[in-house]
């Protein structure tokens, strides 16, 4: 059977079926603040739930809590905020998490065991629990939603990124949110990112699947070279679209996996588009590379390069600094057979500059989304990273973040 799979418009992360959320301004950030700081994300059963977390060897009190309350692969609910990390917090920091669980379970009538936690915010500062105990009882939870805990889990945000997709022929829906704008690279990018599926999915698959869609999405952002503490990526899977367990033998299997990479394409896309202080989406292309590894090693270390940002942001077509950040990269290459586009013009072949109007690329580079392109002419493998420019106002931004 043919599947099919399409953006569904303002589609979330409750698009899929049985999934339903809800959030309030419980004044974590600031003492009475209006804003959306606390959210819980709701499924009407059970779901298979998977999910990859932060490398850094600092990891907050949430991170912790949740891979013990995944040992079994198991989720109904997640509650997150924003505003405080939890993060470098000790044993205080851990209870804290912990009560958040039992807090949201009360709420929902769960076990805690059942409800995950996730926090993003400033490091080093304490969940003011008594606020987030008040809160709670106002969060109404309804498909509708979504936008709300979209919008809760932002911290430098400027726009909630939700997006979700529908395979026609397999008959499920995969529904997302993320947040992300500051410390932002890859394994993983610092983010926040929340998947929902009424497909039901083999845990050991949905597992491999995940793995796979962060590495070709979030694991190829990067805005300023930094990871955080609490970096997570989770999806749950309640089978409420009905149909058999998909496994990575099934039919549809191919279906979800394509179908899931596209989504967290799309969200980390926004996320890149959306880095501190940002004025462009910078798509890094490297076509060529002898292995996939190598591919994405250039990619990623051209997308960080402060100077290829800099450049990007003044619209200066100095395209030495991308072949400079490609040579540093670790990766073998060969400078004679290097070949640069910048927006579609070509500046570089057989590793010779060759000619071009200055103010053709200018103009390319003018745009709010910049497309790179360099093949190695090395071999056979490909791969796409994301950035974004970096200006006076990521340094406003990150100079004044707690004062």
């Amino acid at each position: 059977m043919k599947t099919i799979t399409e953006f569904i418009a303002s589609g979330g992360i409750t698009s899929p079926r049985g999934f339903s959320a809800g959030a309030v301004s419980a004044g974590i950030k600031n003492s009475g603040s209006p804003r959306l700081d606390l959210a819980i994300l709701f499924s009407e059963v059970a779901c298979n739930t998977a999910a990859v977390f932060t490398r850094n060897r600092v990891q907050a009190a949430p991170i912790i809590v949740t891979r013990q309350r995944l040992r079994e692969g198991k989720a109904t609910a997640v509650i997150v905020n924003s505003g405080c990390a939890n993060a470098c917090t000790g044993e205080a920091g851990v209870k804290h998490a912990t009560d958040m669980t039992e807090i949201a379970a009360r709420h929902t009538g769960l076990s805690p065991e059942a409800v995950l936690v996730a926090s993003t915010g400033v490091i080093g500062d304490c969940l003011p629990m008594n606020r987030i105990r008040d809160a709670v009882s106002g969060i109404s939870l309804s498909v509708d939603g979504g936008h709300d805990f979209a919008m809760a889990i932002m911290t430098t945000d400027t726009v909630p990124k939700e997006a979700a997709v529908t395979v026609s022929g397999a008959g499920f829906s995969i529904g997302g949110t993320a947040k992300g704008s500051g410390m932002i690279h890859p394994d993983m990018a610092t983010l926040l990112c929340f998947l929902t599926t009424d497909a039901a999915v083999d845990t050991a698959f949905l597992n491999k699947v995940l793995k796979q869609a962060v590495d070709v999405s979030f694991n190829m952002v990067s805005v300023d070279g930094d990871t955080s503490t609490n970096d997570m990526s989770l999806i749950m899977a309640n089978g409420q679209g009905g149909g058999e367990m998909i496994t990575e033998e099934s039919i549809n299997a191919a279906a979800f996996r394509e179908a899931l990479q596209q989504l967290c394409i799309r969200l980390a896309r926004e996320i890149a588009r959306d880095g501190e202080g940002a004025t462009k989406l910078i798509e890094v292309t490297v076509k060529g590379a002898r292995d996939l590894g190598d591919a994405r090693q250039v990619a990623r270390t051209i997308v960080c390069s402060p100077l290829v940002k800099t450049a990007v942001h003044g619209n200066d077509p100095n395209w030495g600094r991308v072949i400079t950040a490609a040579g540093y990269s670790g990766v073998e290459l060969d400078a004679g057979k290097l070949e640069l586009e910048i927006g579609g013009v070509r500046l570089v072949k057989n590793g010779f500059p060759v000619s071009f109007k200055h103010a053709d690329v200018v103009r390319k580079l003018e745009a709010s989304e910049i497309s790179i392109v360099l093949d190695l002419n090395l071999g056979n493998a490909e791969a796409v990273a994301w950035g974004c420019d970096m200006s006076e106002e990521y340094v406003t931004i990150n100079s004044e973040y707690t004062t």
